[in-house]
């Protein structure tokens, strides 16, 4: 007997989402749990699974189709015993989203790539290793001159939704940038001193993130209206600390928040980004880890950029950019140093914080990033 395969419940925050792939076609064997759709949402992909051993019996909703939450969008029929293995020919749309990005932009057909992960499926480091091999026998592609070569595809879900928000905090606040620079030679020696006993002791590698994240909530305690955000006419004062993280990933950039960063060690922080991260890069991150904040922290260095003016995550006032060390002459007590430096920026909303409030936050980070023994002894 048939049953009824459904979109996930999606949050209130979520009106509604976009079959993004089908693992599965109509009368192929599928294992329990086994995942036979993608939903594409405005901040994350869902995974549908099988209920049970069986095979689909009808698609009720095809690639690229609109779903709503809890909607129907395929039938299903439960079978005795586990799907037996099939052999059949990759393509590249049984691939999950990052793999099919990956084999889309290098050219190479999905049948061609040798599969190691889990029941044979492709990987994205199987599609570099694969680009890595040299071709034997195999004649370059000639381009005609002049030929001018474009190439149309879709925007995803994330990137729009992400386009929508920037553009928005643009245009509905009142957003300037005030800049820093940061002195990272003792928190480098701190960290080349302890990083080994710290991942040895926590399991987590000592970065800067870590330093970052508290220096910046101990800066919110001091100046709470970067801790707040605008709700209409109404300010909403924060008494919690929930600090956004900007990870970069295939589908776009997304800000997963560590919550209650007060009471969090530096080995929670760490732990904490580096679980997001690979979430991110998966594209597994869950909509409830993506909600909220009440401020961000954004990692232009991590792609070499020496300065930048990060745009606002709204509602929040306040979002610190990070960028490159770089080594510099510095004056140090009238002597010529040459220093790791780092320029920091702080975007606010002028509406919510005045100038005097966003420089003496920033510069409240530089201090306590230059002396870590008072961010670390709470001084």
């Amino acid at each position: 007997m048939a049953t009824e395969i459904k979109a996930p419940v999606f949050p209130e925050s979520v009106a509604d989402g976009t079959i993004a792939t089908w693992h599965k076609k109509v009368g192929e064997p599928v294992s329990r749990d086994e995942v036979i759709c993608d939903i594409e949402t405005d901040k994350v992909v869902l995974e549908v699974v099988a209920p049970a051993d069986g095979s689909l019996v009808a698609i009720i909703k095809d690639e690229g189709d609109t779903v709503l939450s809890d909607e129907v969008i395929a039938q299903f029929e439960a079978g005795a015993g586990a799907a037996p293995v099939v052999e059949r020919t990759e393509t590249v749309s049984d691939q999950a989203p990052a793999v099919r990005k990956a084999l889309t932009e290098s050219g190479i057909a999905a049948a061609d790539v040798q599969g190691t992960g889990r029941g044979g499926r492709i990987t994205k480091e199987d599609v570099a290793n694969h680009q890595a091999k040299p071709a034997a026998n195999v004649t370059p592609l000639s381009v005609a001159v002049g030929e001018r070569i474009e190439k149309r595809v879709p925007m995803t879900r994330l990137r729009k939704r992400v386009a929508e928000r920037l553009l928005a905090a643009t245009q509905e606040t009142a957003m300037l940038t005030t800049f820093n620079e940061v002195n990272m030679k003792p928190i480098m020696e701190l960290r080349k001193q302890y990083k080994d006993a710290f991942e040895k002791r926590h399991g987590a590698r000592l970065g800067f993130m870590s330093f970052f994240v508290k220096a910046a909530t101990e800066a919110l305690k001091r100046y709470p209206a970067v801790n707040a955000s605008i709700d209409g006419d109404d300010i909403v004062y924060h008494g919690y600390y929930d600090i956004g993280v900007a990870v970069s990933s295939d589908r776009g950039l997304v800000v997963p928040v560590l919550r209650d960063t007060d009471r969090m060690s530096y080995a929670e922080v760490e732990s904490g980004i580096g679980v997001y991260a690979a979430k991110a890069r998966d594209g597994k991150l869950s909509i409830e880890e993506m909600t909220g904040g009440t401020f961000t922290i954004t990692n232009g260095g991590t792609f070499g950029s020496l300065l930048s003016t990060p745009i606002l995550n709204q509602p929040q006032t306040g979002i610190l950019g990070m960028h490159k060390i770089q080594e510099r002459p510095m004056a140090v007590n009238g002597q010529v140093e040459i220093l790791p430096m780092m320029y920091l920026a702080l975007s606010y909303d002028h509406r919510m914080i005045d100038g005097k409030e966003a420089v003496g936050f920033l510069v409240a980070i530089k201090e306590l990033l230059e002396e870590p023994a008072k961010l670390i002894l709470d001084l």
